[in-house]
């Protein structure tokens, strides 16, 4: 990105005069709904394609069968997924990303990005100055 595209972004997205309480909230509001140690890998399970319940579990090593209840019925609530059940034989139940969640796609991205750059940064060795 150039540096004006990022200015006239920057710009863009906050105001002038620049409201610290506002962006805070902005913020807070973010990490509320997507926060947490499963949310993401949640979202990244579904956007991979596991439908079902048992599917995003087994691809979520760690979380249990309670949280991850918990947290489909939260983001069901923040429709950042939508539930859809199956009348069959026995009864199916189905998560799909909705619009408004694929919209965080980018941003996804970007931190899945940070994070492989900062994992190399960390890892290796310090330079001798």
């Amino acid at each position: 990105m150039t540096d004006k595209k990022r200015l006239e972004e920057i710009a863009e997205v906050l105001s002038n005069p620049r409201s610290q309480k506002d962006e805070l909230q902005a913020l807070q509001d973010t990490i509320y709904v997507i926060g947490g140690k499963w949310r993401l890998p949640i979202i990244n399970a579904i956007c991979n394609g596991h439908k079902r319940f048992r599917e995003i579990e087994r691809s979520i090593p760690g979380i249990t069968t309670r949280m991850l209840s918990r947290e489909l019925k939260e983001m069901e609530a923040n429709q950042l997924i939508k539930r859809t059940v199956i009348p069959s034989s026995p009864v199916m139940v189905e998560y799909t990303a909705t619009s408004y969640c694929r919209s965080f796609g980018d941003i996804i991205l970007e931190m899945i990005k940070w994070g492989k750059a900062h994992r190399k940064k960390i890892i290796r060795k310090p330079e001798k100055e």
